[in-house]
């Protein structure tokens, strides 16, 4: 297989590490070379049966993320690269504002739940605090903006469903809804979803993590049972601007990333690969795998239009775990609720692509119920992040 040459932002990316320059640009070469000769990419490819295939199930369990080539067609590319568009251009203009550069509301500013976080430009804003229960466990190192950059940069997106309508579409993709249910059966539950914001020279770290709060020491404990993200790719995702992940650690439980650090030497962990692909790809990846992002300082931005479901028992009747929505206990009648825009993303999409066969989810079938993606249902998904299922 080909590599794509990213030698000039790896280059560029090294120069800001100074007297590490070296060792950065041979462990992000060495990654990219590592990563491609894992056997976990390729189309999405399910058996006469309707199952997904063995192959791909087993690579998924194996390293903990696979990546699924050419998921979105070019058209579909470039309805999102058109409402993407559309959505930045009402972004705030800065924190705490709530106008966009045209003077108009901006996005989210009427809203209770979430929305755009921001952060310093090449910082690590959540590494080594006690934000999201302290999963970040080490600072990664903050870089050097450009004189010109801005003071602060969009970061995440968050409850992206009610802002984005191409978002919405693709997360009810119905192959990749197939997916989620081979993988976390038919009655999936939803998780949250954001838009991961990584502009070329901006981008902040994300450090080494994992995932998951609630059920590390579950005595069912085993590798899916915090669920799982797909990560669609806008503009495609490379060494310096990508995730990289450590392949098997969503099979061992919660990881001391502290010891993983001193032992590698320096924040670079010896076992880790980037996750690069091309803009259409979509990574399904576990959420318990060690994973972080090293801040953008190349020339290749990053969009990751980001969603995740769980196993119905991993949530129900559970305590949620506070971090992407108040702590509450998820009964089956918050889970019903919060999984009504699955029933609406599932309409959106049929009616952008009625040559598509749409996805049937199980639970709206035994229920019963139906949803038509229109200006009441618009409004009626304002907020649904409020409700997200945080484990």
């Amino acid at each position: 297989m080909i590599q794509p040459d990213y030698s000039k932002s790896i280059e560029a990316c090294a120069a800001h590490y100074g007297d590490d320059a070296d060792a950065v640009k041979a462990y992000m070469f060495e990654g990219q070379h590592r990563a491609y000769a894992l056997r976990n990419r390729g189309p999405i490819r399910f058996l006469e049966d309707g199952s997904l295939h063995p192959d791909i199930l087993s690579a998924y369990s194996q390293y903990g993320f696979y990546i699924f080539e050419g998921v979105l067609d070019s058209q579909e590319m470039s309805d999102i690269h058109e409402d993407l568009a559309e959505m930045r251009s009402r972004f705030p203009t800065h924190p705490g504002s709530t106008v966009d550069a045209q003077g108009r509301p901006a996005l989210g500013s009427d809203c209770e739940g979430p929305g755009l976080m921001w952060s310093k430009p090449l910082s690590d804003p959540l590494g080594g605090t006690d934000l999201a229960n302290g999963r970040h466990q080490v600072k990664l190192k903050e870089l050097k903006a450009a004189a010109d950059a801005p003071q602060d940069a969009p970061f995440i997106l968050l409850g992206s469903l009610q802002f984005s309508e191409a978002a919405l579409r693709v997360y009810g993709h119905p192959q990749l809804l197939r997916v989620a249910a081979e993988v976390n059966g038919e009655d999936f539950a939803p998780f949250n979803e954001v838009l991961f914001i990584k502009d070329a020279g901006m981008g902040a770290a994300v450090s080494w993590h994992q995932d998951g709060d609630t059920h590390w020491d579950n005595p069912h404990f085993d590798e899916g049972i915090h669920g799982f993200n797909f990560m669609a790719q806008v503009y495609g995702s490379t060494p310096v601007n990508g995730v990289w992940v450590v392949p098997g650690t969503h099979k061992v439980g919660r990881l001391d990333i502290k010891a993983m650090v001193k032992e590698s030497g320096s924040e670079r962990l010896r076992e880790a690969v980037p996750i690069v692909c091309e803009p259409g790809d979509v990574v399904i990846c576990n959420r318990q795998l060690v994973h972080g992002s090293f801040a953008n300082s190349g020339y290749e931005p990053r969009l990751t239009i980001n969603f995740g479901f769980h196993r119905r028992s991993s949530v129900l009747d559970v305590m949620g775990a506070g971090i992407h929505s108040p702590a509450a206990v998820y009964d089956k009648n918050v889970i019903k609720e919060r999984s009504r825009v699955i029933g609406y993303a599932i309409d959106a999409r049929r009616r952008q692509y009625p040559d598509e066969e749409p996805y049937e989810y199980k639970p709206f079938v035994k229920s019963g119920e139906t949803f038509s993606w229109d200006a009441a249902a618009k409004a009626g998904i304002r907020d649904y992040n409020l409700l997200d299922l945080s484990i």
